[in-house]
């Protein structure tokens, strides 16, 4: 009998391994979670970059809906969305801020005046602490802020017209039409 026992102790050791594994498989990968969503935005103001008269603050983030772009001239993945932000900047559709992050003095600027500027506000995070506070990962990020200043979406990596279109444009309406 006692040998019976031992020899079901290794199965159901593997069966256990198997089922948790296997649940495992199931998550998608790509979608990381952040505590942050439902909850306001940190309390931050940030200077201006380079040529530009306004920074951003959480006070900023209050009143309308709005999207915040972490980016940066450094990186390669916000080049890609950037065509698709100055396409919803044009559209009017919500207002976007830009969190330029860890950039030097001018390299923003610069990279804005080459590509063209989306962005309402923008404030400078040279040291990354507000991006730190938003729980960024990696540039490019983007929030969808609501009326009342909290995180209602995050969306990391680049946006895409298919993210955009069936993720976050139905997320800024809903919030748009609540108030």
């Amino acid at each position: 009998m006692t040998a019976r026992l031992l020899f079901l102790v290794p199965l159901a050791a593997f069966v256990a391994m198997l089922v948790y594994f296997s649940m495992g498989l199931q998550r998608d990968p790509s979608v990381i979670p952040t505590v942050l969503i439902d909850k306001p935005v940190p309390d931050f103001a940030l200077d201006p970059i380079d040529g530009y008269a306004e920074g951003l603050s959480s006070e900023d983030l209050k009143g309308e809906v709005t999207l915040v772009n972490i980016f940066g001239s450094w990186c390669v993945a916000c080049l890609i969305e950037h065509p698709l932000l100055m396409e919803i900047a044009a559209a009017g559709e919500v207002p976007i801020m830009g969190l330029n992050w860890k950039d030097p003095p001018g390299k923003g600027t610069a990279w804005l005046q080459r590509h063209g500027d989306p962005y309402t506000r923008i404030g400078n995070d040279f040291e990354g602490r507000v991006a730190i506070d938003f729980g960024v990962t990696g540039a490019p990020e983007t929030f969808i802020i609501d009326r009342e200043g909290r995180i209602r979406y995050k969306q990391i990596g680049p946006i895409t017209e298919q993210i955009w279109e069936e993720d976050m444009a139905p997320v800024v309406r809903r919030l748009r039409d609540e108030g």
